[in-house]
């Protein structure tokens, strides 16, 4: 595959040409090749010969999530013949999504978590601990350990959960680097506690962190739950990366923790509104994706569902790309309580900071009036009336609304946490 990795160095004007060549030879590629979108370019009667910038492509319209759950086959580029790989997405906002890999593709994948890890300064001397798992249809854990190997990092593939595994590992092969869901380093810490393990002196000098927000959207400081674990695992450098099946992308901290660096050559990035108009540095807007050199199922301004904050300018690092904070929420997650409008993660960061509750899931359903309603399931060990309401009090005085309150062992909580098909914890369940 085609690469060029000082692109993300070079003037903003040199990545947008750069960019608008790609372009034009991914729109050729879909007209040729995908059933999807060579007919909706004859049925909206685009001339793609016409779309030669990146701000010509808001002639075509976006590709939406219903899209692909009702047209998979369609979005397929290439013979069965060629797929060498079928992940599939996690189905957080509903039918989980097929998607086929060619063997370029693979390396695709391999190239962007390559320059993942570097943009997070790992090198080939360190050793990476995968704390996530590389089966269950999942493309991420794959995407890592094939990254890992182009980088020349050596990986040791642990797999999620089993903490004293995870010990026995680091004190085995003394990685450097772990990549796991945040939340999953306080049970590793805590095993560590409760069995006199020294984790502070371990091996492990950075996390990539995947699945939870570490960092305030705006300020770029430590939430909650990175906080927490900073003050107890302080040698500990927490890097976050965002991705997703669809984009097949990842945007990764770099060593100013300043938001999650685009990779310009494999990915056109969009920030759009509820009318697919642009939004402006500084306004949340929901994260619209091209992909570039994608074989098996490339897609044209996607909309991933994902609502961030995005920054424009250059970066200390030196890199002139696009950087996008935290996810504030996932559009089909917003929930509309008692007149407020919140966004899951805003609760989990409050939830987060109160010392009593273990653990937790926040689900939302209809009331009876027609109108959202939020019920938190707390799994705790001092549940009490007074309790409830200091819960509900500090939710009061941070969104101003207050939700229902479940308490629950944590051994129950854990299992709506964790459900049989999940591949990450599941904080957060719809029944709308």
């Amino acid at each position: 595959m085609e690469t060029n990795q000082n692109i993300q160095f070079l003037s903003k004007d040199e990545i947008k040409r750069y960019q608008e060549i790609r372009l034009a030879g991914a729109l050729e590629y879909l007209a040729a090749k995908s059933p999807f979108y060579s007919s909706l370019f004859r049925d909206n009667k685009i001339d793609i010969s016409k779309i030669r910038t990146l701000e010509d492509l808001r002639q075509i319209p976006v590709t939406t999530k219903p899209d692909l759950q009702t047209r998979n086959e369609d979005f397929l580029c290439v013979p069965h013949s060629e797929i060498v790989d079928y992940p599939t997405t996690s189905g957080t906002l509903g039918e989980p999504v097929t998607f086929a890999e060619t063997e370029s593709d693979l390396e695709h994948l391999a190239y962007n978590e390559f320059l993942s890890f570097s943009t997070a300064g790992c090198v080939k001397e360190d050793i990476l601990q995968l704390m996530v798992t590389i089966d269950r249809r999942f493309m991420a854990g794959l995407a890592y350990f094939l990254g890992a190997r182009k980088l020349g990092m050596g990986s040791v593939r642990v797999g999620n959960g089993i903490p004293e595994l995870q010990w026995d590992t680091i004190n085995r092969i003394h990685p450097t680097v772990g990549m796991a869901v945040p939340s999953f380093l306080i049970k590793l810490i805590d095993f560590a506690v409760e069995h006199g393990i020294d984790y502070r002196k371990s091996s492990l000098r950075k996390c990539v962190c995947i699945g939870e927000a570490l960092r305030d959207p705006r300020t770029f400081e430590l939430n909650t739950l990175g906080s927490i674990i900073n003050e107890r695992w302080p040698e500990l450098q927490l890097y976050t990366t965002y991705a997703s099946t669809e984009m097949q992308h990842s945007f990764t901290d770099c060593q100013y923790f300043n938001g999650g660096h685009l990779q310009p050559e494999l990915l056109i990035v969009e920030f759009l509104d509820d009318n697919d108009n642009p939004v402006s540095e500084g306004e949340p807007g929901e994260v619209t994706v091209t992909t570039l050199g994608v074989t098996g199922m490339p897609l044209l301004r996607f909309k991933t569902g994902d609502v961030v904050y995005h920054y424009d300018e250059p970066c200390r690092c030196g890199r002139n790309t696009v950087r996008v904070g935290s996810v504030v929420g996932r559009k089909r997650q917003m929930i509309k309580f008692k007149g407020t409008t919140l966004y899951p993660p805003a609760l989990f960061d409050i939830l987060d900071n109160i010392p009593e509750v273990k653990n937790y899931v926040v689900e939302v359903f209809t009331s009876g009036l027609g109108t959202d309603d939020v019920l938190v399931y707390v799994g705790t060990n001092s549940p009490s009336d007074r309790f409830e309401k200091e819960i509900k009090d500090i939710f009061r005085a941070k969104v101003r609304v207050a939700p229902s309150v479940k308490f629950a062992s944590p051994e129950e909580v854990a299992t709506l946490l964790y459900p049989p098909m999940s591949r990450k914890p599941v904080k957060f369940i719809d029944k709308r």
